[in-house]
Parts: structure tokens; C-alpha cells; sequence
């Protein structure tokens, strides 16, 4: 087995999230060979390419990029040969073919936001949130074909305070992860660990939480539901793709908010405000009292300045 500054490592990422563990790689003296992260796209009012923040870090460190469309591709495939890889990494990327996970010797390893097998999808920093979890982490694993299912090498725990928002996680654990992807790389590529299931006969019957794709439907807020769990949606969200509702027929997403009882039992969704320094919505048992919102078509704003400026049908 190499020892890590001897392994030769192709790094597959694309937003930033996956940064901070590439930053780790390379401060840490890895042989990165290769780059793999998703192609330029138009952006922007001029539709000019955009780069991934991963391309864009890995162009100011002088990486070698491939950006390809499929992954299937023949050249792709055989550009990745020539690279002679021991081990690929892949942190927030897109679902890999066999072909690719298995080509090296010492196959692929994924960073996966969550303690798996709990919350196994595309949204388990949102989910956890959403949820009320009082707890969360991530996972270093082997690829395998069917997703977030591989053999698990380490994990550490990443604790969830009571207002966190997925941001503020999220920003928590691109580090946390960055590091243990390094510790991980380190002793796996020593032979000092070695991988083992997520199901066991122990917790094989038991019912994990899962993480699927945020939809729109996901973050339209129930006025009906407590306020707890009104709270836990729009932290969750906050600040992508975040929680929305309507005011005077209007879409309006929801940053940041608190909870009140004061005055409870209104009709659900029903307002209050004195269109200077509150405004809050009614629930099942109180309301959510709103303290930054972005009105279609309009910027984000603290709910003082947007109330300055608001007129109410």
C-alpha cells in the first residue's frame, strides 16, 4: 500500500462544499493528479460560462481539469486511465458509473453529509434540520453502485444547535468533512483501516430517516402545522432553495424567524402586523414571527426595512 503522499489521487467535485476538502488535500501534500468536476455553464443575464467553484480552485493551483458531459464518455474514460489513479475521491458529485468507481486499484471514496445509514439522499444537511435533529455528521465510505449504500470507513459526529440554520451547518461540516476525508485517505491508503457495512443484523430492521431531493412542495410552509415544526422548515431551508409562502397573492421566502405564542388560536396563515417592526403568521398553536424575507421580484431584507416599504392590499 502507498503511503499518502505517495498515492496518486483524482479529486471529483463541483459546488463549494467540495472545496474545502480539495484546500485540505493540497495543504496536506497530496499527489492530485486529476480534477473531474461538471462542465461550464451560461450564467448570469449575459448567459456568459460560469465555472464550479471547484474548477475555479483548481485552475489557481495549476490542477489538471476534466470537465466531461458523460461520464461514459471513451475519451473521458481513457484520459482517467492514463492518470494511473490509486483512489478517487468524490465530494458533492454527481452519481458515478461503475466503470469509473471501480477503475482504481483501491477503488472510490464519497464524503457523505450524514452519519450513514441514516439520511442517505441529496439532502441530508436540509433533512436533519427539517427534522429536528438534535445531531448529525459525516461519513467517509466506499462507492458501490446503489447510492449512499457502500462500506463505511469513518465517521464523526457533528452536533446541531437549537436555531442552526443549513447554512450554518453546512459551512460546519465542508470542514469537518475536509478533515476527516485527509484522516481517512491517510490510514486507508496504510491498510490501517478497513471498510465495514452500514446494515448489520443488529440495526438491519430499524427505520432510517432518509434525504431526498428538495422540491418545491417541500418548502411550501403549512400554516396548519405547529410552530415548532414551521420553524424547523424554514431554518432547514434557510438560506437554499428556503421556505415560502404568500402575501397578497405574492410568493415570499422566508429566511429567518422566531417563534411566539403570544395571543395563539388565530385561523392558521392569517396575519398580524404593525406594518412598522412585526409581522408574524398564525399557526396550529401561535405564530412564526418573520425577521428576514425576499418578496417576489425583490431583494432579501430584514422585515424593519421591508415593512418600511410594503403597502398591504
Amino acid at each position: 500500500m502507498p503511503l499518502l503522499k505517495d498515492c496518486r489521487i483524482i479529486f471529483m467535485g463541483t459546488p463549494e462544499f467540495a472545496v474545502a476538502t480539495l484546500d485540505k488535500l493540497i495543504e496536506g501534500g497530496c499527489n492530485i493528479v486529476g480534477v473531474v468536476t461538471a462542465p461550464d455553464k451560461p450564467a448570469g443575464r449575459g448567459l456568459q460560462l460560469s465555472q464550479s467553484t471547484v474548477k475555479k480552485y483548481a485552475v489557481e493551483h495549476g490542477l489538471h481539469i476534466m470537465q466531461p458531459t458523460k461520464l461514459k464518455d471513451p475519451i473521458f474514460l481513457d484520459e482517467l486511465k492514463k492518470l494511473h489513479a490509486d483512489v478517487q475521491v468524490v465530494v458533492a458529485f454527481r452519481m458515478l458509473p461503475e466503470i469509473v468507481w471501480s477503475m482504481p486499484p483501491l477503488g472510490t471514496i464519497n464524503l457523505h453529509g450524514s452519519l450513514l445509514p441514516a439520511y442517505r439522499g441529496a439532502a441530508p444537511i436540509n433533512w436533519a434540520i427539517i427534522n429536528d435533529e438534535k445531531e448529525t455528521g459525516v461519513t467517509t465510505f466506499k462507492l458501490k453502485q446503489e447510492i449512499d449504500t457502500g462500506d463505511i470507513l469513518m465517521q464523526e459526529v457533528i452536533a446541531i444547535n437549537s436555531n442552526e440554520t443549513a447554512g450554518e451547518l453546512h459551512d460546519k461540516m465542508k470542514l469537518v468533512g475536509a478533515s476527516l476525508v485527509f484522516k481517512t485517505l491517510d490510514l486507508y491508503c496504510k491498510a490501517e483501516i478497513a471498510p465495514s457495512p452500514q446494515t448489520t443484523s443488529s440495526n438491519v430492521e430499524l427505520n432510517f430517516p432518509s434525504a431526498p431531493k428538495l422540491i418545491s412542495e417541500t418548502c411550501k410552509i403549512n400554516w396548519g402545522s405547529t410552530s415548532k415544526k414551521i420553524y424547523d422548515l424554514i431554518r432547514g431551508l434557510s438560506p437554499y432553495p428556503a421556505a415560502f409562502t404568500y402575501l397578497d397573492g405574492k410568493i415570499v421566502k422566508i429566511y429567518q424567524a422566531d417563534i411566539s405564542t403570544e395571543g395563539a388560536g388565530k385561523i392558521p396563515g392569517s396575519i398580524d402586523t404593525d406594518k412598522k417592526t412585526f409581522l408574524r403568521f398564525a399557526t396550529h398553536d401561535g405564530w412564526i414571527l418573520i425577521k428576514e424575507l425576499q418578496l417576489e421580484g425583490k431583494k432579501k431584507m430584514d422585515i424593519a426595512s421591508f415593512l418600511r416599504g410594503y403597502h398591504f392590499n
